[in-house]
């Protein structure tokens, strides 16, 4: 048997799951999914970016709550043509087919050229990354120079009481409920695996700043169980 790689088998399980995906999203988190995404488009907004370029789009949530700071231009990328379906039909039902352009590519081989775009936001993508540091760097090349990336991602809560309830939470009650809704029985073990393995907190702004961004920080969200990390190029 052919072993795939990472990035296949991260497309194809997100293929799978896609027609519970939002749902999942917001049970999972109790709703504060929405919250997270509301703080990210906050910070975004005292840029008053003209151009955006949401990396891992997924249904394009976070870009269609980036539509209401107005830029002129919002793109969606994302591995997942299946993911992309169910958020074109978004698009379509909320009125934004034509400010949000949604299209598959490859966050390691991003289509277009240096230097296109004021501002990158990523939510809950990162960590899927074949290769983490090529994916930054692909998006520190399409960056402008002075334009702001922002990073929504899960995180390893540090003090009480989440350090110890949320590791039971995500490697006991999610991957059953993640299983039984959704059908698929490995995608919502990864998640939990996928967050623990991820390099957090100092680790990942050092990691921003080995690929030549600067001013780096993070920004914790609900006692640290995801955070917000920032970068300029």
């Amino acid at each position: 048997m052919i072993e795939r790689s990472k990035k296949e088998a991260v497309r194809i399980m997100f293929d799978d799951i896609s027609p519970k995906y939002d749902f999942l999203n917001h049970l999972l988190s109790f709703g504060i999914d929405r919250a997270w995404r509301t703080k990210l488009v906050s910070l975004l907004g005292s840029r008053n970016p003209v151009s955006v370029l949401d990396v891992a789009t997924g249904t394009g949530d976070l870009a269609i709550a980036i539509s209401s700071l107005e830029p002129e231009r919002i793109v969606g990328i994302d591995i997942s043509e299946k993911m992309l379906e169910i958020g074109r039909l978004k698009l379509m039902e909320k009125g934004l087919n034509k400010t949000i352009t949604l299209q598959c590519a490859d966050a390691e081989k991003i289509p277009f050229s240096d230097n296109s775009f004021e501002a990158i936001t990523v939510a809950f993508g990162v960590r899927n990354y074949e290769n983490l540091e090529l994916g930054l760097q692909e998006m520190r090349r399409v960056l402008r120079p002075g334009g702001i990336m922002l990073i929504l991602e899960f995180s390893h809560p540090d003090s009480f009481p989440m350090k110890q309830l949320y590791p039971v939470y995500s490697k006991h009650i999610i991957p059953v409920l993640g299983r039984l809704i959704s059908g698929n029985s490995k995608a919502y073990t990864y998640l939990p695996e996928s967050v623990a393995a991820f390099p957090s907190g100092k680790k990942f702004l050092d990691i921003l700043d080995s690929v030549g961004l600067k001013s780096s920080k993070q920004i914790k969200l609900s006692m640290g169980i995801a955070s917000i990390y920032t970068a300029e190029k």
